[in-house]
């Protein structure tokens, strides 16, 4: 299970990537507080009957447990969320670029808050294949220009967005393994996208969001229920089932398959040509998380003896 773990970590960073360039794009005439709170309370009332088979573990859960989930659900579920879908929103889905960019500095944060507050340490072999998987993903973007951040006040906005975004996210993941330390994913999930839910109500009742949501069309209600069975809910049960087998570090480091994903499908999508350089920085982000999923699995064998 501990060598599967990093790859279903994997598979909910490329779901994630999918949402933001094929479905996200379809809400893209909403509140964003609205397209959270929608999202997250499908999620909710789906996974509701956890609350009744789990009862007996959510009256262990400790209040240092509870502060862990309300910080997973502030942060992931409701701030970050809002960050990365308004940022998307304003560049349209079409100049990703700076969005991407940002998006890489998430494993900094998620890094020092994992060594910070969840005391992990990891051979110094990891702090390399990480640099490189973040190289590698810089290339993946963008080659061996730099990013252009001088096609309006939408891009700097989208980019301090994307800050928001990826320090949130960060915190997150490490907020995560601190929360599921005492509660099975299935519990972490539905708490995960209830307390998002209970956070996001008040944001959207607050700014007058809620009484829009008339204005949702079918299409886009199809559109987020198949989010909360693939790209939403799914792949939270997918990302907190490895989360609880590896470390905070490891898991931020192959949720890099998020850019990856979304570079790639930019291309299919919308024919975005990759250049040699980047499709050598998306060979080296894929060797460079195969390592780290690798160092994972070889300190557990370690402990283990």
């Amino acid at each position: 299970m501990k060598r599967i773990a990093p790859l279903l970590v994997i598979t909910a960073a490329s779901l994630w990537g999918i949402d933001g360039i094929i479905l996200r794009p379809a809400l893209y005439s909403l509140p964003v507080p609205l397209v959270v709170l929608i999202e997250s309370g499908i999620v909710a009332i789906i996974l509701s009957p956890i609350f009744f088979r789990k009862f007996a573990e959510i009256k262990t859960l400790t209040r240092k447990d509870w502060l862990s989930f309300i910080g997973v659900g502030l942060l992931g579920g409701a701030i970050g969320t809002m960050a990365i879908t308004k940022a998307l929103f304003y560049v349209n889905f079409v100049n990703l670029s700076v969005v991407i960019l940002i998006q890489k500095l998430q494993p900094v944060f998620a890094l020092g808050l994992a060594a910070l507050l969840l005391k992990e340490r990891l051979p110094k072999i990891f702090f390399l294949w990480a640099g490189l998987a973040i190289t590698g993903a810089y290339f993946m973007t963008f080659g061996l220009t730099l990013p252009n951040f001088s096609t309006g006040d939408k891009t700097i906005i989208a980019a301090a967005l994307s800050l928001v975004a990826a320090i949130s996210f960060g915190s997150s993941t490490v907020l995560s393994k601190l929360a599921l330390k005492n509660a099975g994913f299935e519990l972490g999930t539905y708490l995960r996208f209830l307390i998002s839910a209970a956070i996001m109500l008040i944001i959207a009742s607050t700014f007058g969001d809620v009484t829009k949501i008339g204005e949702v069309s079918a299409t886009q209600w199809g559109v987020f229920l198949l989010i909360a069975f693939t790209t939403g809910g799914a792949a939270i049960f997918l990302y907190y089932f490895g989360l609880k087998k590896i470390s905070a570090s490891v898991a931020t480091i192959c949720e890099l398959a998020f850019p990856l994903t979304a570079v790639v499908l930019d291309y299919i999508v919308r024919g975005t040509v990759l250049t040699f350089i980047q499709w050598l920085g998306v060979a080296i982000l894929i060797f460079s998380i195969i390592k780290v999923s690798g160092i994972t699995f070889s300190n557990e064998q370690a402990r283990s003896n």
